[in-house]
Parts: structure tokens; sequence; C-alpha cells
């Protein structure tokens, strides 16, 4: 997988000084490369992050000078919590940061920590994560001078277990679930108390914007959306991998970035696996930002970008996501258990030319049924992906009634399906 800037003047940031033979970024690397954690107060921190402009990287995309206020506000606060889950399979990101460039994050959480007033930093990590469970372990020996204490805390199996309500759940001795909200985390989290929970590539920005300043933040990207960000790169490119860019590039800059597309692009896959799927002439046409992104009825969410080349199918390729996003329901809302198995069956039979093209209309009538009735987003992000599939992909709907498709599958990653167990582990 390449790990590399997209040529952009000014980068990388994130990603500077990043050993290209794939080792951990050593603490005195680090500081040659980013000097040492500035002082400022909290009031000064908040008040810079918000100036950036800088927005949550974890698919939210909320304010981050927001939050921090709100958790500020709070009394008794208990920690900050890294979110460091990344259970989409598509992503790479945070998986990278913490395993490659632990210190970058966790400056950002002591930086936080002292900017909300809570008393240590929780780093939740993904299961399967044995590399960035290693790198942080070897950065926290080497930070003894650092104001909070640092835990770090392994995750459990599961799409929805990343989900910030289904942390705090897990870290309070709960399964990994989300829960009704409010109370949002801020409100009542970790050991029922206000709690910051961050997505890892944000506290790594909170710890370069610290360090340089809004003004500096703000020379890369638009107005609007400004900075950097990392994005993952899939599918039917030359070179997969995680990329640092600017907001506002074209998204054929980045496709080009990451060594051109293989075969012509039929469709793109933008936000990953609760994202949208997007025609591939029109995908060509759009900047990586808000404004674009939602003119074509999709938006950045995870970081992820999955080129479709002409030769797959993208019914097919859908099918195995539905499969899996339906496979990783909670099992606590009725209508995301029945509701989307029955969807995940249906889509697929379309998909096989063993439903009637007119079945199409009651998808998309369940999909309407599904959305909003949970505790968490999930049965919104898989109606959400299947709606644009039908839209993107309804020629091969009709086609697939009359004659036997034989694409090449192209192998869009999932995940495994939740095992379980409770392979809970805490390091000091």
């Amino acid at each position: 997988m390449s790990i590399i800037g997209t040529g952009h003047a000014g980068l990388p940031r994130l990603l500077a000084g990043m050993n290209a033979h794939g080792a951990t970024m050593t603490l005195t690397e680090h500081q040659q490369v980013h000097g040492p954690i500035p002082i400022r107060t909290a009031g000064e921190l908040i008040e810079v992050i918000e100036r950036s402009g800088l927005r949550g990287r974890g698919g939210a995309d909320f304010p981050t000078a927001r939050k921090l206020r709100a958790v500020a506000a709070r009394r008794r606060v208990s920690a900050v919590v890294v979110n460091g889950s990344e259970t989409e399979p598509a992503s790479g990101k945070d998986r990278l940061l913490l395993t490659r460039l632990p210190h970058l994050v966790l400056d950002g959480a002591v930086l936080a920590a002292a900017a909300v007033g809570a008393p240590e930093v929780i780093v939740h990590l993904g299961p399967g994560s044995p590399r960035a469970l290693a790198a942080l372990e070897g950065a926290l020996a080497l930070r003894s001078d650092d104001p909070v204490p640092t835990r770090l805390f392994a995750g459990a199996e599961g799409y929805v277990a990343g989900e910030e309500s289904a942390v705090i759940n897990y870290l309070n001795g709960g399964p990994p679930v989300p829960s009704f909200v409010p109370p949002l985390p801020f409100e009542r989290g970790f050991r029922g108390r206000p709690t910051l929970i961050q997505n890892a590539e944000t506290l790594a920005q909170i710890a370069l914007v610290a360090r340089f300043g809004d003004r500096w933040f703000r020379e890369l990207g638009t107005t609007a959306d400004p900075g950097s960000t990392l994005v993952t790169i899939a599918g039917a490119v030359a070179a997969p991998g995680v990329y640092e860019t600017a907001f506002g590039t074209p998204v054929g800059d980045l496709l080009a970035a990451a060594g051109g597309t293989r075969e012509p692009l039929q469709a793109l896959l933008v936000g990953g696996y609760f994202g949208t799927w997007v025609e591939g002439s029109l995908a060509l046409r759009l900047r990586l930002s808000r404004e674009d992104l939602r003119s074509a009825g999709c938006s950045l969410g995870s970081g992820v970008l999955i080129a479709l080349g002409e030769s797959a199918c993208g019914l097919h390729e859908s099918v195995r996501v539905v499969e899996y996003l339906a496979s990783q329901s909670a099992g606590q809302c009725g209508p995301c258990v029945h509701g989307l198995r029955a969807i995940s069956d249906l889509f697929c039979a379309l998909a096989d030319g063993a439903a009637h093209v007119r079945e199409r209309d009651r998808l998309v009538r369940w999909s309407e049924e599904v959305r909003g009735r949970g505790a968490c987003h999930h049965p919104d992000g898989a109606v959400r992906f299947v709606r644009s599939a039908l839209e993107v992909f309804a020629d091969d709907v009709e086609r697939h009634q009359r004659e036997r498709c034989d694409a090449v599958p192209a192998g869009l990653p999932v995940g495994r399906a939740r095992l379980g167990r409770d392979p809970r582990r805490r390091a000091a």
C-alpha cells in the first residue's frame, strides 16, 4: 500500500517525515520534524482550533472546537478517548497514524486533555491491530513527561463497534453496541461522566494546528473546507493506499496520484460502506469539498474512495457489501436486524436476476421504512449505500434479467462478521 502525498504544494503535513520503509517514527524523529508540544492555555488552544476551521475526520464532520467547548464547559470530565477503532473495512488512515506516527496522535490527545480538563487519555484500538498496539506501547514508554497518563484498550469485532456510543459502552464494561442518544458522550460518557471522544486523525490535526497556527492550517484547502485530510484510495487504481491531500483537490487528480485507474472508471464509491456510489464521469468532475460532494448526493464520510472499473459488476460488488452490513447489526433494534436482512436478500436476488425488476420498488420502500429507526445510524448508512447502487447500476438490474453476468469479481474489501466473543485487553 502506497502512503504518500498528492503532489500539492505544502504537503505532506500529517505524513511529514514518515519513514519510507514502514518503521514507526521515533520520538526523536517526531520532535525533529514537528518540535516539542507547544505550551498553550486551554482557552488559547480552543480558539486557535476554532479559527482554523478544523472539523472531525471520523465521518460526522462536526466542528472540532465546538466539541471541545462542549466538554470543557462540563465539570468532572473523565477522559479524552482516542477512537482508533477504524472498523470500516476499506479504510486504513487511522491504523496508519497509530502504527507509523503514534506521537502525533498522542500529542493531540494530550493537548485535548489539557483543553477540556481531562485527567487521562484512553486509546481505543480496533481488533487485529497488533502493530498499532506495539507502536503505541513503545511510544508511551518514552513519554514519561506527559502531563496525563494514557491507557490502551483493544476493542471488539464488528462494524458498529467503532461508533462512539458503542466505544463508550465497551469502555464501561458493557457490550460493544451503540446506545440511544441523548445523552451524548460529552454529557455522560466514560464512567458516566463527560467525555471527549475524537477520531485519531482529528487529534493528529490538533497537534499540528496547536504548533503552527490557524493561518498555516488555512494555507491549504478552501475557505469552507480548510486544511488537508487523509484519504484511502482503493479499487481499480494502480497504486492503492493512504494519501494526504488538500481539500478542494479534483477527484481526477486524486486518482492520478494513486497511479491512475487501471481501466475506464465505471463508478466511484465515496465515503466507504456508509457512503454513496457516484457514476464515473460525474465523479471525475467533482472536487474534494463538501459543496461539490453534496451536489452529487454524497460526503467524504470515513475518507474512503473506491474506484470501480468498467469490467466489474457494480451490482455484485454491492451485494457483498450489503450482505456484510446486514451481518453487522448490533442485534438490538428490530428494523435493523430484520429489515437489513430482508433488504440484503432481495438486493441479492435482483443482482442475480432471480427477482423481477419490479421488486426494485419494494426494495426502495423497505429502505425508507428502516431509515432512522435504530439506536445508531447503521440502517441509515446501509440503505444509503443500497439506494445509490440501485440508481447508479440501474441498467445492470434490467440486464441481469435478460442475461447471465460473467464479470470478474473486483473484490471490494469486507470485514469479518462479529465473533461473539470479548477480546478485551488492557495495557498500562
